[in-house]
């Protein structure tokens, strides 16, 4: 619990210097890759859409390493990234899963408004629609399907198993905060 409580804290303050733009000096990236090269110990799981926008190791002010991040386009789950996430708490022993969603999320938006989705982008969206209300507004339905989709991480039997603690957040882009859900 120690460890979730300090990761935790560490996402928290890092996205607090990010708002107020006071980010940390991240030091050496020469000898940061040195020490990486022998192994990685990230202190969080962060799945986040692709979005170009959406980047959690300056979001949460943190260095190379610390972070261990699963994007894809609306932040879904589906096999390849359970297995992701198994491996990083059973076999690196990261005790803090979050799954963050954002603003003006394309995905989510393709999945509100329906139609002829292309190619895969229909596999997608049909992973997003079970946490679409049609009564609320995109941002809301963004924070519906983190929601849902960090539950479903929860259920997992290997995270379930290890104990690691699964956290749902929304990512504004016009503010730069992080909202905990």
């Amino acid at each position: 619990m120690e460890q979730f409580v300090s990761a935790f804290q560490s996402l928290k303050e890092g996205n607090e210097r990010f708002v107020t733009g006071t980010l940390s000096n991240k030091g050496s990236y020469i000898e940061d890759r040195k020490r990486l090269s022998e192994g990685q110990h990230p202190f969080a799981v962060v799945l986040c859409c692709s979005d170009s926008r959406v980047a959690p190791e300056i979001i949460f002010d943190q260095k190379l390493g610390d972070l261990f991040v699963i994007r894809n386009a609306g932040n879904v789950v589906d096999e390849d990234v359970l297995g992701s996430i198994e491996y990083a708490v059973e076999h690196l022993e990261t005790p803090l899963v979050v799954v963050m969603g954002h603003s003006a999320c394309g995905a989510v938006t393709a999945t509100c408004q329906g139609g002829d989705l292309p190619g895969h982008i229909l596999d997608l969206a049909k992973r997003i629609k079970p946490s679409i209300n049609t009564g609320c507004c995109i941002d809301d339905n963004a924070r519906r399907h983190a929601r849902r989709m960090a539950q479903l991480i929860e259920e997992d039997e290997i995270v379930h198993h290890i104990g690691a603690k699964v956290v749902a957040a929304f990512y504004n882009l016009e503010s730069g905060k992080v909202e905990w859900l």
